[in-house]
Order: C-alpha cells, then structure tokens, then sequence
C-alpha cells in the first residue's frame, strides 16, 4: 500500500477516525482556477484537453498545489466511455455534450463493443493517469472516476443534456430488454475501465449518477441499483475503495447505502438529519454543502461549513452536494477549504 504526505482523506475512506474531516471538490480541476482557464484558452477546446495526458496531469494538480486539498481528482469526461463503446461525441461551447449519433433500437446496442476490449482503448486516460502519479509525488491520494451506467444509458440515447431526459426513459418504459441490455454492456465496460484506472495508480474510485433524480424509486430500483452494485463489488474484491454519489436519488438513500460502497456521496437536499437517520452514524458520508453557499460572505462561509460538519459527525468527508460552479469565487472557495482544514474533532 502506498503511503502519502497526506493520507487522511484515505484513512477517513477506510473508515478510521482522523483529527479533522477530509476536504476536496467535485470539479475542483476546472474554470474557478485561472491557470485552467489559461490552459483551455491555449487549445482546440475540451476534448483536446481531455486527450493530452501531459495536460491532464497539469489540470489535475493544479487545485492541489493552489487550494491545499486533501485529494486530486484525475481530470476527465465520463462519456470516454460511450465513445470508446463505439459512440463518438463532441463538446460543443456552452452547450454541453452532443451525440451525432445516438442509440435508438436492439441492433445499435448490440453493434457496440464492450468490457476489457472497448476500455483498453482509453490509453489517452491511463497514460494521464501515470503522469498525474509521477508529478504529484505522493503528495496526496488520486481519485478515479466514471459516470454510472444509467446517466450514461441517458446521453447515449437522449444525445445531448436534457432537462427530463425523456427519450431516454421511453427506452426504459417501452423497450426494458434493450433498455437492460444497453445498461449490462456499460456496467461491463465501467468494470474494466475502474481497474485499469486503479492499476494505472487511482487509490479510490467515485462513481457519479449525475442523473439518478429524473426516475423515481421504482425505476431506479430496478435500472439502476443492480448495477452499480456489480461495479462496486467488482471494485472491492479487488480491495479498490469506492465511492457513489447519485444526485437527486434521495428518495433511493436506502437502496444506495445498501450498495455497500465505502463511502456514500450526499447531494445539497438532504438534510444532515435524513442522512444519518437512513444510512447510520458509522457510515462515511461525503458533501453536502450547496455550492452556492461559496457565493457567500467568508463568515457565512465559515459558519455553515462548520455546522454541515457538527451536524453529520466524524463519519464525513467535506464536500459540496455537486461540482462547484464555474464563477464561483476564488476566494470563497479558498474560505471553504481552509475551514475545513483548521477545524479539529
């Protein structure tokens, strides 16, 4: 097991007791740092930047070096892997993702490649991933990522971001064979894409259902659950940490914290009370600030950090309930962590 400078975010993903919680921000890699900003503006746009492994490594751990965070997180895009199942996408500016093609029948499904075969073709990511090690020094942990397979499933057939995704649910509804057989397809190929990403050096793996919210507790029951849960056990027999976070589910808290995941992901509407109530008081927990909250005067900053942390206990890695927004201010996000880091149990 590899040893850090600074290990407390894996030892509080162990379960074990730390002086202070953990701290670290979905998207923390991105557009609130002016050296990403610089970065992005020197190329063709994002994807570039997601292909470059000398870039990734730089992104990475550029929030490291200039907001003091307890762990980076390996800069990437959750849909490499549709695209390396055979679906290619474009990033349009302001606009998000956009399938040309999108998946409308069995056929489509089944001419698509997956498992070890299909993510053996994101060398781009791994080769990040190696940089990202050697540059970072063990300074702190590197956490691996990828979308979960039902947010996936929604880009893949919807074709762009939506704010119902009904397309996608149609699939679900009128067609539930291809719908599973879409869903199993991306779970394999999630599998494979994680223990690469944790051979080529991610301590933990985060799995992100950025779309859990539009399917109520049946659907998400019955298209979701079953197969995080094959990522997740895969992942821990091979002692590799996990974390889920699916937003919007909270009707579902229960039926996510019977994943087993090492640590849950809490967005910003659950209350501290709910959480603990549903899940327990010795299951680590991660979030749940609203990220509008960094908008705020430091002092309010201050207060509500501090009250999100008394209120879940010592079982809590600090974070926002999502990925901060990109003009949030600098310093308020500086205001965020460093509360965090001189807090004391």
């Amino acid at each position: 097991m590899r040893t850090y400078d600074n290990d407390i975010f894996l030892r509080k993903v162990r379960g074990e007791q730390t002086e202070r919680p953990p701290v670290w921000l979905m998207r923390q890699a991105g557009r609130i740092l002016p050296q990403y900003r610089a970065v992005r503006a020197s190329l063709s746009g994002f994807i570039e930047l997601v292909t470059t492994p000398d870039l990734v490594a730089e992104v990475t751990i550029q929030p490291v070096d200039e907001l003091d965070v307890d762990a980076a997180i390996i800069f990437s895009d959750i849909l490499v892997i549709p695209e390396c199942m055979g679906l290619e996408y474009e990033m349009i500016e302001k606009k998000g993702p956009n399938f040309p093609e999108t998946i409308q029948s069995l056929s489509d499904i089944e001419k698509l490649d997956s498992g070890k075969s299909a993510a053996e073709k994101l060398e781009y990511v791994f080769n990040g991933l190696d940089i990202t090690k050697r540059e970072l020094k063990d300074r702190v942990p590197l956490i691996g990522f990828s979308g979960a397979p039902f947010t996936l499933f929604c880009y893949m057939v919807e074709g762009s971001g939506s704010k119902t995704f009904s397309k996608a649910k149609k699939m679900l509804y009128q067609n539930p064979e291809a719908a599973h057989l879409l869903l199993s397809k991306l779970t394999d190929t999630i599998i494979e894409y994680t223990k690469l990403k944790a051979q080529h050096g991610a301590d933990v793996i985060q799995i992100f259902d950025s779309w859990a919210g539009v399917l109520n507790e049946e659907m998400y029951r019955t298209f979701c659950i079953p197969y995080i849960k094959k990522i997740n056990d895969a992942l821990q027999a091979e002692d590799i940490p996990t974390i889920v976070f699916s937003k919007g589910a909270w009707y579902s808290l229960k039926d996510i914290a019977s994943i087993g995941s090492n640590v849950i992901g809490i967005d910003w509407n659950m209350g501290t009370q709910f959480v603990r109530d549903t899940v327990g008081s010795d299951r680590v927990v991660q979030g749940n600030l609203d990220p509008c909250v960094l908008y705020a005067p430091h002092d309010e900053i201050e207060s509500r950090t501090k009250a999100m942390i008394q209120a879940f206990g010592g079982n809590h890695i600090v974070n926002l309930g999502h990925g901060v927004y990109p003009d949030t201010p600098l310093d308020g996000v500086k205001a965020f962590v460093n509360t965090v880091k001189s807090y004391s149990y």
